[in-house]
């Protein structure tokens, strides 16, 4: 969370000074080779650096996603990569693990709402707001949760989406500053009553 207060501050310190550039490598489609955005991050501070210039790079954690960080690269490759590669694919800072935390707390609020009193009245089969975890795993995309009797909730349909594509993960990389991410974070629909009227997080 400091590093999302602060960025701003970051940002405007980068714009007044006279002699520093931020490049942002973002959205790039891998070549045939599998270059994409670390190995082009990767390479561009090895090739400043090499011309001597000041240079460092900001990585984001990569998701361990479709196979367990074995997928090539999220720590880039051939000579412009992160090593040991191991470090970055599993877990790197940690803040895959704090964005499936806040999400899946979310989903366990509703579920223990709907258990005792149902204030809110969610339609338990408007609710869109699904768990999430660091893995495409294909059996958890639809599930039904709630078995087991009285004592576990009531049987509904959910599922698993990838941490990387959750909403709080949106929400978190869009936010300005805390405000921001609380009023985001506020205006989450995630269930609908009977009569189908939005139910927010605030």
């Amino acid at each position: 969370m400091e590093v999302l207060l602060s960025k701003a501050s970051v940002f405007s310190q980068l714009k007044d000074t006279k002699n520093g550039k931020l490049i942002l490598v973002t959205a790039i489609s891998p070549t045939p080779a599998g270059e994409g955005k670390t190995t082009t991050s990767v390479g561009l501070v090895d090739g400043l650096c090499h011309l001597d210039k000041k240079a460092m790079i900001c990585l984001r954690e990569p998701s361990l996603g479709p196979s367990f960080g074995m997928k090539g690269g999220a720590a880039g490759g051939g000579y412009a990569q992160v090593i040991p590669m191991t470090d970055i694919n599993l877990h790197f800072t940690g803040d895959f693990s704090a964005i499936e935390k806040a999400n899946n707390l979310l989903s366990a609020l509703i579920d223990n709402h709907i258990h005792w009193e149902n204030s809110l009245n969610i339609d338990p089969r408007r609710i869109t707001w699904k768990r999430v975890v660091d893995m495409n795993d294909r059996s958890l995309r639809d599930i039904t949760c709630g078995l087991g009797g009285p004592g576990n909730g009531i049987p509904r349909q959910s599922g698993f989406d990838i941490t990387v594509a959750s909403e709080i993960m949106a929400v978190f990389c869009l936010a300005s500053d805390l405000e921001d991410l609380e009023k985001r974070i506020g205006n989450i629909v995630f269930a609908y009553t009977r009569k189908l009227e939005p139910i927010k997080v605030s």
